[in-house]
């Protein structure tokens, strides 16, 4: 099984992208996974991931099958 890694400034990425679309693609979850799994994952960026899925939880973005 091939491990999964984080694209090194992934997480702000996903972020500045959310925040302009107010979607979280298919490609954009895959990273949330790889970042959830990282165990070397820096505080900021785990707080930052923590805000991502809480503004998906309470409907502020929304969620599509497409991949980007």
């Amino acid at each position: 099984m091939t491990p999964i890694e984080l694209v090194p400034g992934a997480i702000y990425e996903i972020l500045a992208s959310v925040a302009e679309t107010g979607v979280l693609t298919l490609g954009d979850r895959y990273g949330l996974m790889a970042a959830v799994l990282d165990e070397t994952l820096a505080p900021e960026e785990r707080r930052t991931v923590d805000r991502i899925l809480r503004a998906v939880l309470r409907g502020r973005i929304r969620i599509t099958q497409s991949f980007g």
